[in-house]
């Protein structure tokens, strides 16, 4: 059967797909943020994933307000990059597996979760930018997992509750591991953490809040299910709300995980930006 190794989490934010372009690695503006990779890339390259669950919030471009389901599942053999920030890169498609997809999917509408399935399904930033932040040079990285994308509302209104996210990666980890496959899995919560792009508190970032999300989603994430999404959006900005990815990931990671990194930078893009490395129990 199918192992789960653990999560990690990102900032999606699509200027860092052009520093990214324009290699800013060593920028003064983006060194600390990139700083909070390489102990990721080296855990990455000494497990080697089969599988990538990556979990985002599309921005529009395969759904948008008048047709946005609560979550969505990519079943496709590929999926093509159609970013519509900072230009079009030009990326080979990410390979896709379509088994693993079909088996999550058949797994969670069993477990009463009402799935949006896609056989076709473009991918933006959300997708992507973890991609290459975690694999440098993705999708032509030679440890390029395949992938499972996941994609949540976090835009129109009602988005799911923190408890509703939590449950689902709880679901999803019950979907893996009946997975009928001697596979390694790791799944990416991404998104977030604070911040607001648009309105009169465009350019809101709450570092108080981001900090007691870090605090209590390894050990105490039930805790964070109390918080309403008013309170989401009041607290972490009306784009904030993609921490509810973060919190789908982390249900997908069991009761117990080690907490093995940890970076926090403001600000990058108007953006409080976290990452985390959460491995979980067992996993050598």
């Amino acid at each position: 059967m199918a192992q789960v190794l653990g999560g990690i989490t990102t900032s999606h934010i699509p200027a860092v797909g052009n520093a990214i372009q324009k290699e800013l690695y060593d920028d003064p503006y983006w060194k600390p943020f990139f700083e909070g990779y390489p102990k990721v890339h080296a855990w990455i390259k000494d497990h080697k994933p089969d599988y990538v669950i990556n979990i985002y919030n599309d921005h529009g471009l395969g759904f948008f307000l008048d047709r946005m389901p609560t979550f969505a599942i990519g079943a496709a053999h590929e999926y093509k990059n159609e970013d519509e920030g900072w230009g079009l890169p030009s990326l080979d498609p990410f390979p896709g597996a379509p088994e693993l997809s079909w088996h999550i999917i058949e797994s969670m509408v069993a477990d009463e979760f009402d799935i949006t399935s896609c056989q076709e399904l473009p991918v933006d930033h959300g997708f992507v930018v973890p991609m290459q932040l975690f694999w440098p040079g993705a999708p032509n990285n030679p440890d390029m997992p395949r992938a499972v994308p996941i994609s949540a509302n976090t835009v129109q209104h009602p988005i799911p509750t923190l408890k509703r996210a939590l449950d689902f990666g709880k679901s999803l980890r019950k979907a893996l591991l009946s997975f009928p496959e001697d596979a390694k899995i790791v799944i990416l919560g991404t998104g977030g953490l604070s911040h607001q792009l648009d309105g009169q508190r465009a350019g809101f970032i709450n570092k108080e809040f981001d900090q007691y999300c870090l605090e209590n989603i390894v050990h105490n994430p039930e805790e964070l299910t109390k918080i309403t999404r008013m309170d989401l959006v009041k607290n972490a900005g009306a784009q904030g709300t993609e921490f509810l990815m973060w919190m789908m990931m982390r249900g997908a990671l069991g009761d117990k995980v080690k907490p093995l990194h940890q970076n926090y930078h403001i600000p990058i893009s108007n953006t409080g930006a976290g990452t985390m490395l959460l491995e979980c129990e067992g996993v050598d």
